[in-house]
C-alpha cells in the first residue's frame, strides 16, 4: 500500500497541473463592471435583496457593449456568499464604436460569466455569430452542475458601418 501511494499523489499533482494549464490558456470571459443596484427587498439583518447592472465590452469584439441586470439575494446568506440567486437575468447590447472581429469567433463562446451560488450555479452570456444577416446575437441564462434553468433572453446587435468623426 505504502507503494502506490507516491504514485497516486503523482498522478494527482499531474492532474492538478494540467487541469491549471488548461484554466490559464482558455480565454477568460470579459470583466464586468458595475452600473448601479436598486433594492427590492428590505432585509433586517444584512444586506436588502437587488436588482444590479453590469457592463461589459466583448472581449473579441471591438465596438460592442453588453449591459445585464440580474437579481441579488441579501439577508445573512447573502451577506456571507451562501445565497443561492435566482435565474433571473436581463441583457441588451449595443453597438457604440466601429464593429471589429479581433479573431475567429466559435459560436456559442462564453463572453461573460458570473457564479450564482456558492458552489454549481452560473450565469453567462455566449456570443453567436449570424453570418448570413450580419448581425452578433448574445445569449444569457443560468446553468446548474444538475438541472440548468430555461430562464433566458437575447440581444442582437447588427453589424453596421460606423460614421466617421
Amino acid at each position: 500500500m505504502s507503494s502506490s501511494r507516491p504514485l497516486l499523489l503523482a498522478g494527482l499533482a499531474g492532474a492538478t497541473c494540467l487541469i491549471g494549464a488548461t484554466l490559464a490558456l482558455a480565454p477568460a470571459p470579459a470583466k464586468a463592471e458595475e452600473v448601479g443596484c436598486v433594492s427590492t427587498t428590505f432585509k433586517l439583518i444584512g444586506p436588502n435583496n437587488k436588482i444590479c447592472i453590469d457592463s461589459f465590452r466583448d472581449p473579441k469584439v471591438d465596438g460592442v457593449v453588453c449591459h445585464v441586470s440580474r437579481a441579488k439575494t441579501g439577508g445573512l446568506k447573502g451577506a456571507v456568499g451562501l445565497a443561492e440567486d435566482t435565474s433571473d437575468a436581463s441583457i441588451a447590447c449595443r453597438q457604440v464604436g466601429p464593429i471589429t472581429i479581433r479573431e475567429k469567433l466559435k459560436e456559442g463562446e462564453d463572453v461573460f460569466r458570473e457564479s450564482r451560488s456558492w458552489l454549481f450555479k452560473r450565469l453567462q452570456v455566449v456570443r453567436f455569430h449570424d453570418e448570413p444577416n450580419n448581425t452578433l446575437v448574445y445569449l444569457t441564462y443560468s446553468d446548474e452542475l444538475v438541472d440548468g434553468s430555461p430562464k433566458n433572453a437575447i440581444s442582437t446587435v447588427p453589424i453596421m458601418p460606423w460614421p466617421e468623426k
